[in-house]
C-alpha cells in the first residue's frame, strides 16, 4: 500500500492510499480520485518526503512488552484544516443557527402536531423547532405547512 499526498486544481491537500502507484494513476485516469472538499477530480500528487524505514535500530522482539503510555493523555490540538473562507462560512452558520434557536420554541418530538395546531388556527402562530421524520415532515409540506429542515452545525473539529 502506498499513501500519496494529493491535492486538487483548487489547492485543497488531502492523503489517500493506493495499492500501488498503477492503481493510482488508473483511478486518476478515470476520475476515480475525488478531493474530499470540492469534490473536483482533477488531482495531482502533492510534494511529499519519503518515508524511509532505518536499518540502524535492532528489531524489539516479538515477546517484548509494549512501551507504556503516559499517564495522563495530551489536551486535543486544533487541526488547521479550514483555509479562512471555511472558517468565516462556518462562523455564519453557527451566527445563523444561534439566531433560529433563540427565535424559537423547541417543541421537540410534538413538532408536526404543533404545527398542524397553527395551520389549522388552533393555536397562535409562532416560530417552533422541532423534530419529525422525512414522512412526517412530507405530510406537512402536502397539507401545504411550511416547514424547512434546521441542518446540524458541522463539529468544530471534523
Amino acid at each position: 500500500m502506498i499513501k500519496y499526498s494529493l491535492v486538487c486544481d483548487a489547492s485543497h491537500e488531502f492523503e489517500s492510499w493506493f495499492p500501488g502507484s498503477e492503481s493510482y494513476e488508473e483511478q486518476v485516469r478515470r476520475g476515480f480520485v475525488e478531493c474530499p472538499f470540492c469534490q473536483s477530480t482533477r488531482v495531482t500528487k502533492a510534494i511529499m518526503s519519503p518515508n524511509v524505514a532505518r536499518k540502524d535500530r535492532a528489531a524489539a522482539p516479538a515477546d517484548a512488552p509494549a512501551p507504556a503510555l503516559p499517564a495522563v493523555a495530551p489536551p486535543p490540538q486544533q487541526v488547521a484544516l479550514l483555509d479562512e473562507k471555511q472558517q468565516h462560512l462556518r462562523a455564519m452558520m453557527r451566527e445563523l443557527h444561534e439566531k433560529i434557536v433563540a427565535s424559537s420554541d423547541d417543541v421537540g418530538e410534538s413538532f408536526p402536531e404543533e404545527a398542524r395546531k397553527m395551520h389549522d388556527g388552533e393555536t397562535p402562530t409562532r416560530s417552533i423547532r422541532g423534530k419529525a421524520s422525512f414522512e412526517e415532515a412530507r405530510s406537512l409540506l402536502d397539507e401545504g405547512i411550511p416547514v424547512m429542515p434546521i441542518p446540524d452545525l458541522p463539529e468544530e473539529r471534523n
